[in-house]
């Protein structure tokens, strides 16, 4: 069984739903606190051991590609100056440790992966959705690593939300249960309500193998005029293993300004250098 040492993280979209901010700025690019949500899913890539960083870019996505090199003006300045670059090494990836492709056309999540089909190779990988804000120890994609070493196959993180959210994800139907790990018998993307298999949402991160790249190939748009990834995984299933993995942790959908709000003020209650402020705004607030 091959291990996991890449990752594809499709960030071509438009991120329209945070205009005017993300005109110039990718909506990957928008901080937590004070990191992107791209550092956030790249560091928990590496908490899962994971060697190497597929980016599947677009137009106006250049600041992605610069928030990952060596910054020399600014390292110099900081060196000039007495202060530790600490604060920049998460930022640096390794010579050959990631890799950039374009995504021409928004044709949807599918489509973004099949774009990285050459640098995938015949590798199982992993895949992050950035604004999809995973918090936890150990980090979710850690969580599927350790399940995969056991079980191999195809692996996907879930959730369970509410039945009346159902419509607006990729949807799971469960077969048999053990733990965190439950069997997958079936996917249905953004289904409607009444006819959603269950409450159990894909979450954002994958283990794939490199058959998926194969059925991507041909397969015909979905929900939304999209090649849709989800309809791709139910053609497999039945000729190779899926499982999903319940996340002992958080999820912020930072897709949504609501939840990229949310977000911000969680990571910020936690933090040692300002939480006791921002918890005493918040109760202020709220006077």
């Amino acid at each position: 069984m091959k291990p996991i040492r890449k990752a594809v993280f499709p960030v071509a979209g438009l991120g329209t739903r945070f205009l005017p901010a993300t005109k110039a700025i990718p909506k990957e690019m928008l901080p937590i606190v004070d990191r992107p949500l791209i550092q956030y899913a790249v560091d928990e890539a590496r908490e899962a051991g994971i060697e190497q960083m597929i980016f599947v870019t677009g137009r106006g996505k250049n600041a992605i590609e610069d928030h990952f090199d060596i910054a020399y003006e600014l390292e110099k300045t900081m060196t000039d100056r007495g202060k530790s670059l600490d604060v920049l090494e998460p930022t640096r990836l390794s010579p050959g440790n990631c890799a950039y492709v374009r995504q021409q056309e928004p044709l949807g999540l599918g489509h973004a992966i099949w774009c990285a089909r050459d640098i995938v190779g015949d590798e199982p990988f992993a895949i992050f959705l950035p604004d999809e804000f995973m918090v936890g120890s150990p980090g979710c994609m850690k969580q599927m690593v350790e399940a995969y070493n056991r079980l191999g196959g195809n692996l996907l993180s879930v959730l369970e939300v509410p039945h009346e959210q159902v419509s607006s994800y990729g949807v799971i139907a469960p077969g048999t249960r053990d733990g965190d790990i439950t069997e997958v018998m079936g996917l249905v993307e953004k289904p409607k309500q009444a006819d959603a298999p269950s409450n159990l949402i894909i979450s954002g991160r994958y283990i794939l193998q490199p058959e998926v790249m194969t059925t991507l190939k041909d397969q015909e748009k979905g929900a939304g005029g999209e090649i849709q990834l989800t309809d791709a995984m139910a053609r497999m299933i039945g000729t190779q293993p899926f499982h999903a993995v319940t996340f002992a942790g958080k999820r912020y959908d930072c897709g949504s300004k609501a939840g990229y709000v949310q977000a911000n003020i969680a990571v910020a209650l936690e933090r040692d250098d300002i939480g006791t402020e921002i918890r005493a705004f918040i109760v202020d607030l709220m006077k």
